[in-house]
């Protein structure tokens, strides 16, 4: 299902890039749209994972340098019956985490150090099983290359006015069409990222506490992720902004999360799906904010063998990770860190 699905939305961004090509250069501009998205369907399948952590700059860490965070990681995909991802860090202060390759023995998982740094160890599993469910159910491949075309199709838009609109391009709508492109090509692409995007995060989200064993952690680091956003820029996801569906929260700044044409469904409704999870699960929802790990007592232990333990009262403005200071794992576990 999810490789028909795959086609399918290949088939449509193909169409879409193909018609943006009819609108600036007429039949000609349409063969022109078709093969160039035929090489960057190839292209995109590939290498789009590498351009999105690129684009991120995101940092391949290991056991060595960021010890805690990769067993994590470790312990999680054991549990999910996945290969073991690449792990990457991300510099940057406002707490987030994607996931991306074409498929789970080439995937990779990515979090910031903002991430790490202001939320509980429980809370960093439960946003890594979020991701790993991704991976499981292969949708870091479609959701990494809509970034991609996406992306593509915007630039194009933007482009039109360039190099379209002369009239011996052989464009039957003239300036007409390539105003059509330059405003509704980018609209359109946005348009195909909400439909891959917000359909699947619940799916994740599920099958993400079931890997980590508490749905009210995560439902608790949804809500640290939200807050940290509305506060703190991503200054790499604001200069390409056709990769923040890939993000577990939107990471562009200022964006409501409940709004029309938001990447990402609302995250109350997505904490209100993982309390009603908890409650058939046995657990205790009225403490998932911002203290969801209140109830973990009575839920099953981590993967990693640690218990959960109950969360302070209220969250303190920057709170302690249990790993130190530094993000990346203590400084005395072996090679720096690339921000120690």
């Amino acid at each position: 299902m999810n490789t028909l699905r795959t086609a399918m939305l290949l088939a449509a961004m193909t169409a879409l890039f193909m018609g943006v090509g009819f609108l600036i250069g007429g039949s000609g501009g349409m063969i022109i749209a078709l093969l160039f998205a035929a090489g960057m369907n190839l292209f995109a399948y590939w290498n789009a994972d590498k351009m999105v952590l690129r684009m991120n700059d995101a940092v391949e860490v290991d056991a060595r340098n960021a010890p805690e965070f990769h067993a994590i990681v470790e312990a999680l995909a054991k549990q999910a019956g996945l290969p073991m991802p690449k792990t990457y860090l991300i510099n940057n202060p406002q707490p987030n985490a994607f996931a991306t390759g074409r498929n789970p023995e080439n995937a990779a998982v990515a979090a910031s150090t903002g991430l790490l740094e202001r939320l509980s160890h429980e809370e960093v599993a439960a946003v890594m099983a979020h991701e790993l469910a991704h991976v499981q159910h292969r949708d870091t491949l479609t959701m990494t290359i809509v970034a991609t075309l996406a992306g593509a199709i915007s630039m194009l838009g933007n482009f039109a006015f360039f190099f379209g609109g002369s009239r011996d391009n052989n464009n039957p709508f003239g300036f007409v069409g390539v105003l059509v492109a330059m405003l509704v090509a980018p609209f359109a692409a946005m348009i195909v990222q909400m439909a891959v995007s917000r359909t699947r995060e619940y799916e994740a989200d599920r099958r993400g506490a079931e890997i980590c064993g508490n749905p009210l952690w995560l439902a608790s680091a949804l809500d640290k992720i939200a807050r940290g956003v509305e506060r703190i820029r991503n200054p790499e996801a604001e200069r390409n902004p056709a990769t923040a569906h890939l993000f577990i929260i939107n990471p562009l700044h200022g964006e409501r999360m409940d709004n029309l044409f938001s990447t990402h469904p609302s995250t109350e409704n997505r904490i209100a799906a993982l309390e009603q999870m908890a409650r058939e699960m046995g657990g205790a929802p009225q403490a998932a904010r911002p203290q969801a790990s209140a109830a973990a007592d009575e839920a099953p232990a981590g993967p990693w063998g640690k218990s959960a333990e109950p969360a302070p009262p209220a969250e303190p403005e920057r709170p302690k990770p249990p790993w130190g200071r530094n993000p990346t794992g203590p400084r005395g576990a072996g090679p720096k860190g690339p921000w120690s």
